[in-house]
């Protein structure tokens, strides 16, 4: 159990301190001109995230109170330990890359190229592979195996919607960067 709760306490603290990067640089982008498209999904995932992670953290500390343990088989915790910090290794790069551009928004700066630096080289979107990574890391992590693929089904879901507008966002800005 206690486990559990020490992955639930670092996770909850991520979440926060991504959180308070996120609403800096959303200020810091307004400041500088940004402007939000219209039909983001983005309240979905506001919504989906953190409740993923809760409902993993809750069965994983149910589960251990209870001595409901996920089957035997390989270490669980470690492979799943390893997951969660190589996603958030892709995703944190990802967001450096990016700078005051990352929020969990999406915000366009008139007249700016996109960055194809860092991951975004080889990946289009590689902070929601980094995302996904995380999700599936924690269920490993909490022993969550039904929390985890609902949380992951339903996040994979919205993150889908996510993906197709902000690709299109983004092919309009390519299609300005080519007119210019």
């Amino acid at each position: 159990m206690n486990t559990v709760a020490v992955v639930g306490a670092v996770i909850i603290g991520l979440l926060l301190a991504e959180t308070r990067v996120s609403v800096s640089h959303e200020q810091l982008l307004r400041k500088a001109g940004a402007v939000r498209p219209d039909g983001d999904p983005y309240l979905a995932l506001a919504v989906l995230y953190p409740a993923a992670f809760a409902a993993m953290i809750a069965e994983g500390l149910w589960r251990a109170s209870h001595s409901i343990a996920v089957e035997t088989g390989p270490n669980w915790f470690v492979s799943g330990l390893i997951l969660f910090a190589a996603s958030k290794g892709l995703k944190y790069w990802a967001v450096g890359s990016l700078g005051i551009r990352w929020t969990f928004k999406v915000f366009v700066i008139p007249g700016r190229p996109l960055v194809a630096t860092g991951p975004y080289r080889y990946l289009a979107h590689p902070n929601y592979v980094g995302v996904v990574g995380e999700l599936v890391g924690a269920a490993m992590m909490c022993g969550a195996p039904i929390a985890g693929v609902v949380g992951s089904v339903a996040f994979g879901a919205a993150l889908w919607q996510r993906v197709r507008f902000e690709s299109a966002v983004l092919r309009r800005v390519r299609e300005g960067e080519q007119g210019s």
